[in-house]
């Protein structure tokens, strides 16, 4: 796919709620998108560069001998 079919929407100033170099570039690039306070969505961009680094980490665990498991969102006490 082509970068230009992308939905992207970059910003050219920094977000006023944005205090973290991090999330201000990536707010900025358009890699994520604020929903509502506290919640944001991953654009396509940001989606892709997260499933390279969940990647990059899961081939590191296992090469390190982990055992991997899937856990619910809401643990039990």
């Amino acid at each position: 796919m082509y970068l230009t079919k992308y939905f992207l929407p970059i910003l050219k100033e920094n977000p006023s709620e944005a205090q973290i170099t991090s999330h201000r570039l990536m707010l900025r690039s358009g890699m994520i998108k604020q929903s509502s306070a506290g919640i944001y969505s991953w654009l396509p961009l940001g989606l892709k560069v997260l499933k390279k680094i969940e990647k990059i980490v899961f081939e590191e665990q296992v090469a390190a001998g982990h055992i991997p498991i899937l856990m619910p969102t809401i643990q039990p006490s």
